[in-house]
């Protein structure tokens, strides 16, 4: 299959593309983070909303994750810059109405079609730089491109706890001039693109089962504390998720002529299948991490937002900054083995704070060290499960592999929000106690992360082996 351009860009187009993505990139990245600081700014203006302040996040990353793949295929089929600068419309708009909502439901309405425009920016803008940059000069423009998500990470509870000082609302205002300022550029410094050759059709229907099914296997996981663990609604809704998702499993494995929701042959793939499912594992703890931290550090120990916010810097500016020597490490020891590192590091960061934090607020020595350790196994584990994810596939599956891993990320970190608010009630941190069901829920799946980054460690070393034999 051949990509198509209408004309080769000049070094100045090259420039600006790469900005231009890495801006909208940065902020379909940004709203993963930046809501978590917010939420309990969102929890005082509803106070009556409950549970169902956890859409707020879900219903980003559900629709984020499962729209990837599919954005990518329309952009392949009818133009990146056209389905790259659409999708940076549909989120800029999604992000002005999030900051009018009038009400819970139609705030998380906004942030499910905020989520449609990331996907359709984060799922283009890899293979316009691709389809733009000359191989030669790939390298820096996809490092660059990379390490957009590590900064929005770093720069999310901070910028977060200084905006709600205004509002909550300008959590989502601040994507506006950003976002409007990149489409004018883009119109006219990003040159079309698109794959010629056989064009299969999406399986939309495959799609909205995928949606579906996570969708209300999180709404069981949240209402169970609530409604109860045996209540018919608990298990109904349990039930009814696993029953939605199996289908799309099944619509993807007879999908014959259509693309499918799912692409199950890469999972076929050993090194790619083990490092999909470390990278989901990883996510969960840390999209649970990043949530309960907030609540501890606003109920528990009473900071302000933007306290807690600075508060929080510090583990993502790790992980930015371990990011470029964990993938030497990687390429050293094998990245299944530098990403396994990475989740010890996590558990331990979080099992620091199970063994030192008590009522007493005493940042230095009881949450510091935690944040270090935690920030330092995301740095070790994200580059590596990603490098282990795409060189086990072949080149020609690696745009789509990339889709699929990523959202396997996303997903993850969904299930790890509905878990933690499944053990850890919203409203409930306050006690110490309590809290520490959410660290070890985090100590549990980074766990599970490390031992599936081993594995695949393990088997990578002993095909290197078997491959000198012969």
């Amino acid at each position: 299959m051949q990509t198509t351009t209408e004309r080769p860009p000049t070094d100045r187009q090259l420039r600006v593309l790469l900005a231009v993505v890495s801006a909208a990139t940065f902020l379909a990245s940004l709203d993963l983070f930046i809501v978590n600081i917010a939420f309990p700014s969102l929890q005082a203006a509803y106070p009556s909303a409950g549970s169902a302040l956890a859409w707020v996040l879900n219903g980003y990353t559900i629709t984020f994750a499962a729209l990837l793949a599919p954005a990518g295929r329309l952009a392949d089929r009818y133009g990146r810059k056209r389905v790259f600068l659409a999708g940076l419309v549909v989120f800029t708009v999604a992000s002005i109405g999030c900051a009018l909502a009038w009400g819970v439901w139609p705030l998380v309405g906004f942030r499910v079609l905020q989520g449609v425009g990331g996907a359709m920016v984060t799922g283009t803008s890899l293979a316009l730089l691709l389809a733009a940059f000359p191989p030669a000069r790939r390298g820096p423009a996809i490092a660059i491109w990379a390490a957009v998500g590590a900064v929005a990470a770093a720069l999310g509870p901070p910028l977060g706890g200084l905006l709600v000082q205004l509002s909550w609302r300008w959590v989502f205002l601040v994507n506006v001039p950003v976002g409007v300022l990149a489409v004018v550029v883009g119109l006219s410094a990003i040159t079309e693109s698109r794959n010629e050759g056989e064009r299969r059709r999406t399986d939309v229907l495959g799609t909205l089962l995928l949606v579906a099914g996570v969708a209300v296997l999180s709404y069981g996981l949240v209402e169970a504390p609530e409604e109860g663990w045996g209540s018919a609604t608990t298990l109904l809704l349990l039930l009814g998720g696993l029953l939605i998702l199996g289908l799309a499993v099944l619509r993807s494995a007879r999908s014959g002529d259509r693309e499918p929701a799912l692409a199950l042959a890469l999972f076929r793939v050993p090194g790619f299948a083990l490092a999909s499912l470390a990278a989901a594992l990883f996510f969960a703890g840390f999209g649970a991490m990043l949530l309960h931290n907030v609540f501890w550090l606003t109920e528990g120990w009473g900071m302000t937002v933007v306290v807690a916010g600075l508060a929080l810097t510090p583990g993502p500016v790790l992980a930015a900054l371990s990011a470029v020597p964990g993938g030497k490490l990687g390429r050293r020891i094998g990245p299944g083995n530098a990403a396994a590192l990475g989740g010890l590091s996590f558990a331990l960061g979080a099992l620091w704070w199970v063994w030192q934090v008590q009522a007493e607020p005493d940042y230095l020595v009881a949450f510091l060290p935690g944040q270090l350790l935690t920030g330092l196994g995301v740095g070790l584990s994200i580059a590596n499960l990603s490098t282990a994810a795409s060189t086990a596939l072949p080149p020609a599956q690696v745009a789509t592999g990339t889709a699929t891993f990523t959202a396997a990320r996303q997903l993850g970190a969904t299930f790890g929000v509905a878990l933690l608010l499944a053990v850890v009630p919203l409203g409930a941190v306050q006690d110490v106690d309590v809290a520490d069901r959410g660290w070890f829920l985090s100590i549990g799946l980074a766990a599970a992360a490390a031992l599936t980054g081993a594995t695949l460690g393990r088997r990578s070393r002993s095909h290197r082996t078997r491959g000198a034999d012969r």
